[in-house]
């Protein structure tokens, strides 16, 4: 099974950009649907973002519409997630694991998980 990771969290404060990288050393994540969740002190975990095998199908929080973009390079075997315009209220652990095929994030469940990676959006 996938051992996945997460990199590119930080402190930022609002209205900037973070971009979060999915990878998978050694395992190729070609052939997994992945999602991006995140969760904040105190609350559920929630599904933020998920993108197909082909890259052509993905989904979105309404929370997060307009401002995140999921993506793939898989040259790079590398499942992004491009976060601009950031609020305090994005602040959380963002995890990425791999999801059924067809998922969307109000459906999705996580499988093989990464450790997860910190973003603080604060001034």
């Amino acid at each position: 099974q996938p051992q996945l990771a997460e990199s590119g969290g930080g402190l930022v404060q609002p209205g900037q950009s973070l971009r979060l990288a999915c990878t998978a050393p050694g395992r190729s994540l070609d052939y997994y649907f992945i999602g991006w969740f995140r969760q904040a002190p105190g609350k559920e975990r929630e599904g933020v973002a998920c993108i197909s095998i082909n890259g052509r199908m993905s989904d979105y929080a309404d929370s997060v519409k307009g401002r995140f973009t999921i993506f793939r390079d898989y040259d790079r075997n590398t499942v992004y997630l491009q976060m601009n315009s950031l609020k305090p209220e994005d602040t959380a652990v963002y995890f990425c694991a791999t999801v059924d095929h067809g998922s969307t994030t109000a459906t999705m469940n996580g499988r093989y998980w990464g450790q997860g990676t910190q973003v603080t959006v604060s001034s």
